[in-house]
């Protein structure tokens, strides 16, 4: 298995390939989202840790996915006009992604072995979020329902373990 995530790639809303060995060095909050879910207006609380944390070394990558009830149908201009206007979401947001099953992302593949669920390693709804320290290693799984404000002593953790 691998150490880190560094050695993964996504692509962007936008089409853009990125290296996460572009993060190196950054505490990652990693989730995978949806539009249409009960848990959707997670954003706002994940938006609102960006804002508090990114300039000390916090980044939030959204990975929108479709595979829980559908709750993500719309294309990649569809969900970066939904997360702009309705929530201000200016963290990085990924193209659609499967998180579980064959098709499941390498990265999600990667995380769900390295912090594996409870009874099971897979995925069991949007808004599940993985926290990485800033060399790659995944270091906590929060359930979907954690809300965002939740697992603000973890990142600050997360970050104080990174600048000493």
């Amino acid at each position: 298995m691998p150490k880190n995530i560094y050695q993964f790639e996504a692509e962007t809303l936008q089409g853009e390939k990125v290296k996460l060995e572009d993060y190196q060095g950054k505490t990652l909050l990693i989730v995978n989202t949806a539009s249409k879910c009960g848990l959707t207006p997670q954003y706002e609380g994940l938006e609102k840790l960006y804002q508090e944390y990114r300039e000390k070394g916090l980044e939030i990558l959204g990975f929108p996915c479709n595979q829980f009830a559908g709750q993500e149908p719309g294309n990649s201009e569809d969900i970066q006009e939904f997360c702009s206007v309705n929530y201000g979401v200016s963290f990085p947001m990924m193209a659609k992604v499967d998180v579980n099953g064959s098709g499941a992302h390498p990265l999600f593949k990667y995380l769900k072995k390295a912090l594996p669920g409870t009874l099971t390693n897979a995925i069991k709804w949007n808004f599940t979020k993985f926290l990485v320290d800033a060399n790659g290693k995944p270091v906590k799984r929060f359930a979907p329902t954690t809300e965002p404000q939740a697992i603000k002593a973890d990142i600050e953790k997360t970050l104080s373990v990174e600048s000493k």
